[in-house]
């Protein structure tokens, strides 16, 4: 955070959070309003990130804005399917394999009858 202000308001907001005596929803929208009224903070590229990482912090799961919740849960079941593919995928390279080894154990050169042998 380069805007020393929110710097201060935040810590002194966090520790009535702490204390039981300020809400957390409520420091997070404090915090917003403060972003969005100061020169400062609409100059940080990084602000956001940390009002983010701040966010999750002190608000708790049920909290969360139900749009955020939402979001986070779609890109958790798009990793897990991500990787239930790969793990897929790399299965049936196995299995082509196998299957390669299997037909040429089938087949032996002893085993080939010629016509003219008959």
């Amino acid at each position: 955070m380069q805007c020393e202000r929110l710097l201060r308001l935040t810590k002194s907001w966090y520790i009535k959070v702490k204390d039981e005596t300020m809400a957390p929803a409520r420091m997070i929208s404090f915090m917003e309003k403060h972003v969005a009224d100061c020169e400062i903070c609409l100059a940080d590229p990084d602000l956001k990130g940390e009002l983010a990482r701040i966010q999750e912090i002190v608000l708790p799961e049920s909290k969360v804005p139900k749009a955020v919740r939402m979001q986070q849960e779609k890109d958790a079941l798009k990793e897990d399917l991500e990787d239930e593919e790969l793990e897929e995928s790399e299965g049936d390279e196995d299995e082509e394999l196998d299957d390669e080894d299997d037909i040429d154990d089938e087949f032996d050169d002893d085993e080939f009858v010629e016509d003219d042998d008959i």
